[in-house]
C-alpha cells in the first residue's frame, strides 16, 4: 500500500486525507506539529467560552464542498437557543438534529458585519442608502460622490492594491473605508501591496455592484440558497454549533475511522528527496526524532518552510531567497467577556437584549490598533457558556512576530485591548469579567515584498512530481476555507486519475468571481 504524508491538519490537509481515503487506495498520514486540529480554522474553549479564530463563514460557491460540509454535520431540523429566545423563524430541514439536544449540527446564521467608523456603524461592503450618506456627512458625501465619478472616467493602472481600491469606489472612499484598516491588517501601506490580494478577495464589489443590489433587489425572488447573489451582500450562511473546530475535529476523528492517521504534535523538519521524488519526510516529536518513508507529500505548511525544509535536492539561490523573504501576517486575538456592551443595536433585526446582531466589526479608527472585533454570541449560541447573561468578544491584532506587539506580556497586552474596547465605546469596564489571549503564527500570507517572484518558487516546486502545495500557507494565497479544500481535492482528483500537472491546483481561487458570489 503507498502512502502520503499530509503537513498539517487544517482544513487542506483533513480533506486531503479523507479525499484519498474514500477515492484511492493510498494511506494517508497527517502531521500536526501543534496540538490543535484546524490550523486557523481553530475553536479556543475557554471555561466555555469559544473563540472562533479569524471567524469562519461556512459559505461556498462549489457543490462539491457544501456537500462535504454537510455530510459531517447535518442542518438543523430544530430552531437554536437565540431563535427560540426571539421567536424567529429560520430554514429548517427535514429530520434535521435539534441543536438544542444533539451537538453535531449545522446552524443557519444571518450574515452582519459592519464598519465602525467615526465612532458609528456603516455597512460592509460600503452600501449606497441614506444610512451612508447621513453617517459621513455632507461634506464627505459630496467628496465621495466627485472621487467616485472622478475614478469612473480616469482609471489608475492597477498596480498596487490601493489603486484597486480607488478605482472602483474612488479616492475619498478609498481613504475612509479602506486605507487605515488595509495598512492595519498588513502593517504596511495599501500603495505597497500588490493588486492580487484585491482579485482574491474583493472581485467584483464596486459601486457599481452595489448600486445594481440596490436597484435590483426588490425584484428579485427569494432565492433561499443565494444562488443570484452578485456580491458579499448574502445574507445567510452555515455555521457549526460549537464553531470550525468542531467541524475539523470530526473530519480528523473521521480519518482516523476510515483508517488514516492524525498525528499530534509532529514537527516537520526535513523533506528528503531523491531524483526528483518526495521519498520520506523526517519529524520532531515528544517521544524523539523519526522518519516516515511516503510515496507521495501534501504540504499545507508556510512556503517559507517548505523550501527550507528540502533535502537532496538543489534548490536554486534566487528560489531559496524569494522563499526565505516571503512575508506573513502574524495574528492576535484577545477574548473579552462582558456582562453587557455600551453599544447597542440599532439595525432593525431583532436580537436579545438590545445587543447589536454582528459576526464582525471592521474597526476602522485611527486612534486604536485593534483591527476588526467578533461578537461571538452572533456566530452561535452555543459558543458561549451563559448566553443570556454575556456576551463574548474577540477583538483581533496584526502583527508580526517578534515586533512590539507581538512582545507583551499577556497581561500587558489583554489590558491595552481592554482600555481600547472602552476608549472607543464598546464597553464599560467595570462590565467586563474575564479576559485571555491566542496568538497565531503566519495566518495570513502578504502580497508584497518577495511575494512578487512567487512564481519561480512555484515553478520549481512543480519539478517534483509527487509534491503537492495546499491550502492558504501552502500555495502563499489568502484562500477561504472553502478554497483551501478545493486545492487538496482538485489535488487528489488529480494523483487518482494519474496526472501529475498542477495547473488546476494552482488555479484555486484565481477565478474572477467574487469569493462569495455562487455558482449557477
Amino acid at each position: 500500500m503507498k502512502t502520503a504524508i499530509i503537513i498539517g491538519a487544517g482544513p487542506a490537509g483533513l480533506t486531503a486525507a479523507t479525499e484519498l481515503l474514500q477515492r484511492t487506495d493510498i494511506h494517508p498520514v497527517v502531521l500536526e506539529a501543534t496540538s490543535q486540529i484546524g490550523g486557523i480554522s481553530q475553536t479556543v474553549n475557554y471555561k466555555g467560552n469559544r473563540m472562533d479564530i479569524g471567524g469562519h463563514r461556512f459559505f461556498s460557491k462549489n457543490e462539491r464542498v457544501t456537500q462535504w460540509w454537510q455530510d459531517l454535520m447535518p442542518m438543523q431540523g430544530a430552531p437554536a437557543l437565540d431563535d427560540i429566545l426571539l421567536g424567529k423563524d429560520k430554514p429548517l430541514a427535514q429530520d434535521g438534529p435539534d441543536p438544542e439536544k444533539a451537538d453535531c449540527v449545522m446552524l443557519t446564521r444571518e450574515r452582519v458585519s459592519r464598519i465602525f467608523f467615526l465612532r458609528k456603524f456603516f455597512d460592509y461592503p460600503i452600501s449606497v442608502k441614506w444610512a451612508t450618506f447621513a453617517g459621513l456627512g455632507l461634506k464627505n458625501t459630496f467628496r465621495a460622490g466627485w472621487g467616485y465619478m472622478k475614478a469612473v472616467f480616469h482609471k489608475l493602472p492597477e498596480t498596487s492594491l490601493e489603486n484597486f481600491y480607488i478605482n472602483r469606489f474612488g479616492r475619498p472612499l478609498y481613504e475612509m473605508f479602506f486605507e487605515d484598516y488595509t495598512t492595519k491588517v498588513w502593517g504596511v501601506h495599501p500603495s505597497r501591496i500588490g493588486a492580487d490580494w484585491g482579485a482574491q478577495r474583493v472581485k467584483g464589489l464596486s459601486i457599481f455592484a452595489l448600486l445594481k443590489d440596490v436597484l435590483t433587489r426588490p425584484f428579485r425572488q427569494a432565492d433561499k440558497n443565494q444562488k443570484n447573489v452578485e456580491t458579499s451582500l448574502i445574507e445567510q450562511f452555515v455555521y457549526p454549533k460549537y464553531g470550525p473546530g468542531q467541524l475539523w475535529t470530526l473530519a480528523a476523528e473521521r480519518v482516523q475511522k476510515l483508517g488514516g492517521e492524525v498525528l499530534m504534535e509532529h514537527e516537520v523538519t526535513g523533506i528528503q528527496v531523491q531524483n526528483n521524488q518526495v521519498t520520506a519526510v523526517e519529524v520532531k516529536t515528544p517521544e524523539g526524532k523519526r522518519t516516515i518513508p511516503c510515496d507521495y507529500c501534501f504540504s499545507s505548511m508556510p512556503v517559507r518552510d517548505l523550501i527550507a525544509a528540502l533535502k537532496g535536492i538543489d534548490v536554486p539561490s534566487h528560489v531559496a531567497k524569494t522563499a526565505e523573504e516571503l512575508p506573513y501576517r502574524d495574528f492576535i486575538t484577545v477574548g473579552v467577556l462582558a456582562k453587557k456592551l455600551r453599544i447597542t443595536n440599532g439595525t432593525t433585526i431583532h436580537t436579545w437584549q438590545n445587543r447589536v446582531p454582528d459576526t464582525w466589526i471592521y474597526v476602522q479608527e485611527r486612534d486604536v490598533k485593534v483591527g476588526r472585533l467578533q461578537i461571538f454570541n452572533n456566530w452561535s449560541p452555543y459558543m458561549v457558556a451563559d448566553y443570556r447573561n454575556t456576551v463574548f468578544v474577540g477583538m483581533e491584532y496584526f502583527c508580526n512576530e517578534g515586533d512590539a506587539l507581538w512582545q507583551m506580556s499577556e497581561e500587558d497586552f489583554t489590558r491595552m485591548a481592554v482600555k481600547e474596547l472602552a476608549k472607543i465605546d464598546v464597553v464599560n469596564p467595570e462590565d467586563v469579567m474575564d479576559v485571555t489571549q491566542v496568538k497565531i503564527r503566519k495566518a495570513y500570507p502578504a502580497y508584497f515584498g518577495s511575494y512578487k517572484d512567487l512564481p519561480a518558487v512555484r515553478e520549481f516546486l512543480d519539478t517534483v512530481p509527487n509534491l503537492w502545495c495546499i491550502g492558504r500557507n501552502g500555495q502563499h494565497r489568502y484562500n477561504n476555507m472553502d478554497h483551501s479544500m478545493l486545492t487538496a481535492m482538485e489535488a487528489v482528483d488529480n494523483i487518482a486519475a494519474g496526472k501529475t500537472d498542477k495547473q488546476n491546483v494552482w488555479n484555486v481561487n484565481t477565478e474572477t468571481e467574487y469569493h462569495e458570489e455562487k455558482n449557477k
